[in-house]
């Protein structure tokens, strides 16, 4: 049985419609303080759940999700599989100055005590994460719709490139499979979300520039990479991105850059719209998972790279 929370719906829905099933009923009621209460209006007992909801800003989503795993925990179902394609909190990932939290160990810790015996979630920002939990985790990767989409540009003369040294072993991944070149930027950061200088390490000229990472969130980096790249005489820039964030004046950021196209996956709902945003369902990628996770299959061949 495949449930969802408010803000992921849309994505629950695609993949029932792949699973050929019907999304479970589940009521949410809101109090006039914020607080709100959740309950399957179903009976679970005995089924397989699995809940559907990306943990991204703000806190509602993923204390919602939490509440759907303790009714569901208490409501005896058999097992309980969060279905999470954006996990939130994951930039926090280990200690980077002193007196910080470790928040995506924090999530893991909540969602493990509220209830879960499984994860299924896609492209963590750390691949560390998954070591947080104590219950199965299967990671799944955005390539699996990217590299078919890269493929069917047909570009000549392609590199891929990664805006920041972080992302530098999820681009090369990309190069090998593709066998093409693979090209970086070094930047550094006077404070969070702010770019100071970046740096080409690679010849872009007379390219067609990928940028690929897994989230845009205000896109300062990513647009900044691609003028820079343009600058130094790529033909064309186009970005892939796993997780569309895309806070603040990420939109108008985009639409203003030397980017042709920004191409994301719909782990996240976007309602700013963009012409040069487009969106990739991953739903039929995750009702697959769902699948071969209930007939006990192996999913590895899911994976492309």
């Amino acid at each position: 049985m495949v449930f969802s929370g408010t803000n992921s719906r849309y994505l629950a829905e695609k993949i029932c419609n792949s699973l050929g099933c019907e999304l479970g009923n589940m009521n949410i009621m809101h109090f006039a303080d914020g607080e709100f209460a959740v309950s399957y209006e179903e009976s679970i007992r005995g089924a397989h759940v699995f809940l559907v909801q990306s943990t991204f800003p703000n806190s509602d989503n993923l204390m919602e999700l939490l509440l759907m795993i303790d009714a569901a925990k208490r409501a005896s179902a058999k097992s309980i599989v969060a279905v999470i394609p954006y996990f939130g909190w994951a930039r926090q990932d280990r200690k980077d100055k002193p007196r910080v939290s470790i928040g995506a160990k924090l999530v893991a810790d909540l969602l493990s005590v509220a209830g879960i015996d499984r994860l299924i979630t896609m492209d963590l920002h750390a691949d560390q994460i998954q070591g947080f939990f104590d219950v199965p985790v299967d990671h799944l990767y955005a390539s699996g719709v990217f590299l078919p989409y890269i493929e069917s540009l047909q570009l000549e003369d392609l590199v891929i490139a990664t805006p920041d040294v972080g992302g530098s072993k999820r681009a090369s991944t990309y190069s090998k499979y593709l066998g093409v070149p693979l090209v970086l930027c070094n930047k550094t950061r006077l404070k969070a979300n702010e770019v100071a200088t970046m740096q080409i390490i690679g010849d872009v000229k007379n390219k067609n520039v990928i940028l690929i990472d897994d989230m845009v969130d205000t896109a300062g980096t990513i647009t900044k990479a691609a003028d820079i790249m343009k600058e130094a005489g790529a033909i064309s820039v186009r970005a892939i991105a796993s997780h569309c964030v895309m806070s603040g004046p990420a939109s108008e950021r985009v639409q203003n850059s030397g980017l042709e196209e920004m191409v994301f996956t719909d782990s996240i709902p976007y309602a700013n719209r963009c012409s040069k945003v487009k969106q990739l369902t991953i739903a039929d990628m995750f009702a697959e998972t769902i699948r071969r996770v209930m007939n006990n299959e192996s999913i590895s061949s899911q994976y492309i790279i």
